[in-house]
């Protein structure tokens, strides 16, 4: 049974509450991702920002070319998170439901990598490539 843990990527740099906006977009368009968990000095995922919630702000902060926000003021504080041990089908299942496209992988309270929609349709697809059985 493929686990998200066959599929996942680690993240190199995980956002912090108290990093400056402007910090953490660079971050997030580094990575490629549609966003990234935030991360308290344990690991212990906090919060998720995403280019979504940036884009208001962004907007915003150009125009009066000032910008005070930080990434614990418009994170999102219920980030969602899975076991690397979860089955793929099943995550994929879940993300089927309008779901977020980014889940945080998350193992004994800490990040261990990052998990997208993209990813599982990649491994999925392999996996009917060469008929392996998946579930």
């Amino acid at each position: 049974m493929l686990q998200v843990r066959d599929a996942m990527f680690p993240v190199n740099k995980p956002l912090s509450a108290d990093m400056p906006l402007v910090e953490a977009v660079s971050h997030i368009l580094e990575s490629g991702y549609l966003g990234l968990p935030v991360v308290d000095k344990n690991l212990k995922v906090v919060g998720f920002l995403s280019e979504f919630d940036c884009l208001p702000y962004l907007v915003t902060d150009s125009y009066h070319c000032d910008s005070h926000e930080i990434v614990g003021d418009i994170m999102r504080t219920d980030p969602l998170t899975v076991s690397p041990r979860l089955s793929i089908v099943d995550l994929a299942q879940q993300m089927g439901l309008d779901k977020p496209k980014v889940y945080a992988v998350v193992e004994q309270n800490k990040l261990v990598g990052i998990i997208t929609r993209s990813m599982l349709m990649h491994e999925l697809n392999e996996s009917l490539k060469h008929c392996k059985v998946v579930a």
